[in-house]
């Protein structure tokens, strides 16, 4: 690293190629007012700035910065410069209905002015690297992928070797670049546009992880990871990776939502589906995926779950006939119902296995 030195907060800029302000959508003409409002609502500035208004800033934290087009840009320590210029600048809080904490004329006199390390970003890469792909202070998995892929096209680093630097798995990082070649390729070749997603966040992990799985990788034709390809989905499979980026992202545009809620198992389903034909085409249909996911499964699987479902809200209900039964006579009935059916289920069960006229029962 390069001789620490100071500069005012005031000649500080925040870096718009930063992996983790790209993910909110940050672009290289967005104002600097703009990247402020982003960083103080997504990503908890008034943390730093409690804690700095308290104990001051920790002066053996300098913040990294390169010189780019006559301007000091942060590199590492976005969040802290957003915090200084919340504190520093009169009237910014204010203006933007911030509610922060007052600090004496002698702590704003300190903190007009930080100190900085100069480095080049291709310099700077492992520490940067190391520190948020798998150390102390991880970003999301897409901002550790744009990082990945930045390092990886811009530096002409291996993959390989990027791993090596930061300490992570190869495959980790192999996993992650992929992750965001289909993600770039469905933008510019599958007409999947990302700020029509569902949701403010990109759930990055639902893509990468699910590439990983055979439903996913059949459907899209999808190559190896190993080949490190920047386009790894088959030039006839766009249409599909179009529906894939859907089903995982939602379409805001169409009040689509995605049809992932939690990655599991709603990604083991969708997987399955991927891999069923009349599972597929529900889902195509727009019918919801655990139904989708029903018509991939073996039927023999969906009569015992049920059976064993229903086992086990009987014995629920059971449990509760001491304390709660209020001698009700509709719930008698509703009992009588469900007793019926399970004799006819279980008679026709048995007279199925044996050919024979009624059972003596089996029981577990």
């Amino acid at each position: 690293m390069s001789q620490l030195s100071e500069l005012p907060v005031s000649e500080l800029h925040f870096d718009r190629e930063n992996p983790r302000l790209v993910e909110f959508g940050i672009e290289a003409n967005t104002a600097e007012k703009d990247i402020l409002a982003i960083l103080w609502e997504a990503m908890d500035v008034m943390e730093l700035v409690l804690s700095i208004s308290s104990s001051g800033y920790f002066r053996h934290e300098p913040l990294i910065v390169t010189e780019e087009n006559g301007r000091h840009v942060v590199l590492e320590g976005n969040r802290r410069l957003a915090a200084l210029k919340v504190l520093t600048v009169d009237g910014l809080a204010a203006e933007n209905k911030w509610q922060i904490p007052d600090i004496s004329p002698e702590l704003k006199a300190e903190i007009m002015q930080v100190p900085v390390i100069f480095e080049g970003r291709e310099n700077s890469w492992k520490y940067l690297g190391f520190k948020h792909v798998n150390g102390p202070a991880k970003w999301t998995s897409f901002a550790k992928a744009k990082y990945i892929a930045q390092v990886h096209r811009e530096y002409g680093v291996p993959l390989a070797d990027i791993a090596r630097q930061i300490g992570d798995g190869h495959k980790t990082v192999q996993r992650l670049y992929r992750g965001l070649m289909v993600y770039e390729q469905a933008e510019e070749q599958a007409g999947f546009d990302p700020s029509n997603r569902y949701t403010p966040r990109i759930f990055f992990s639902h893509l990468y992880t699910g590439l990983d799985k055979p439903g996913f990788s059949q459907f899209l034709e999808l190559s190896a990871q190993e080949d490190e390809n920047s386009r790894p989905v088959a030039a006839s499979r766009m249409k599909e990776l179009k529906e894939v980026c859907v089903w995982l992202f939602g379409d805001k545009e169409a009040e689509q939502p995605p049809v992932i809620k939690t990655q599991n198992p709603d990604l083991k389903n969708l997987d399955a589906v991927l891999q069923n034909h009349e599972a597929l085409a529900a889902l195509r249909a727009g019918e919801d995926l655990n139904k989708a996911y029903e018509l991939s499964r073996p039927t023999g699987a969906v009569l015992e779950d049920a059976l064993l479902a229903a086992k086990r809200e009987l014995m629920r209900a059971k449990s509760y006939i001491p304390t709660v039964y209020d001698k009700s006579e509709s719930l008698l009935k509703t009992a009588g119902s469900i007793a019926n059916l399970a004799d006819s289920i279980y008679t026709e069960m048995d007279r199925m296995r044996t050919g024979e006229g009624r059972p003596k029962r089996l029981a577990d």
